[in-house]
């Protein structure tokens, strides 16, 4: 059983290589924009391409029995229908819930025949890095809504999810929301990236407009900045809960933010 993971190169698909390797499974095949930068384990199937260049799939999907689809909105729908053709007979895509950008990603690997699982992450953990250049030179976060709560979920977690999905049968038909174990504000995960530095990190409150302009300066681009800070005034109202699906699948508990941030502390911390 040939499986093709797309978007090899890094983050999810780089880690549903290793988990599916790890899994067993010797029949990997990874479609990835720069093998060198990707540094994919020997015995793995290398082949150069990404979703975003459709023409760029069709020769990785040779003798594919199961499909990851990583998440490229404009291309979904010609990616799928080039894998129903070429006889691929599930794709366990990256999406996202009602209201996102990615949610369409699921109508159009629906229309393609063939069998799906939807997998519906929350916001990742490691957005949470987006403070670290301010906590490493200003021993600080200033942002807006300290009190905006929803449950991040680890990217390591959404991997294992997706090998899951993928070795399974009984996942064909089902989406999964993926969340953390926990519904965290953003004062409560900046106090627990400090807890794992062993100092406090304030969290200075920001106005909704100042929030934006400061990450529109810091390279977010105002569009996605005014969306992100509107994003969080809704989740001080309704908070996002902690879904059980990733425990339910794994057999174990979904990763801490707490936990998240101990593996990651060095990057928080001042050089």
């Amino acid at each position: 059983m040939t499986i093709l993971v797309t978007g090899a190169t890094a983050n999810v698909g780089r880690m549903l290589v290793d988990a599916l390797l790890a899994a067993g499974e010797t029949d990997v095949r990874a479609l990835t924009v720069s093998p060198r930068r990707a540094a994919l384990p020997s015995g793995v199937d290398v082949v150069v391409g990404q979703v975003g260049r459709p023409e760029t799939v069709r020769p990785a999907l040779e003798g594919v029995d199961r499909m990851y689809l990583a998440p490229s909105p404009s291309t979904a729908r010609e990616v799928a229908a080039l894998a129903a053709a070429a006889g691929v007979r599930r794709i366990v895509d990256l999406a996202g819930g009602e209201g996102g950008s990615w949610h369409a990603i699921e109508g159009d690997v629906e229309a393609s025949g063939v069998a799906w699982t939807h997998l519906e992450p929350g916001e990742f953990m490691s957005n949470a890095l987006d403070w670290a250049d301010e906590i490493r030179t200003e021993g600080a976060v200033r942002d807006a809504h300290p009190t905006s709560a929803n449950a991040p979920i680890d990217m390591r977690d959404i991997a294992a999810v997706a090998a899951a999905t993928l070795l399974r049968d009984d996942h064909a038909g089902r989406r999964y929301p993926l969340t953390g174990p926990q519904s965290l504000t953003r004062a409560e995960m900046v106090a627990t990236i400090g807890a794992a530095l062993g100092r406090e990190v304030p969290y200075v409150e920001l106005t909704h407009e100042e929030a934006i302009a400061r990450k529109a300066a810091r390279g977010m681009g105002e569009e996605v900045a005014r969306w992100y800070v509107e994003g969080m005034a809704l989740l001080v109202e309704h908070p996002q809960q902690a879904d059980p699906s990733v425990e339910r699948i794994l057999g174990r508990p979904a990763t801490t933010f707490a936990q998240w941030a101990r593996d990651n502390v060095d990057a928080f911390r001042a050089p």
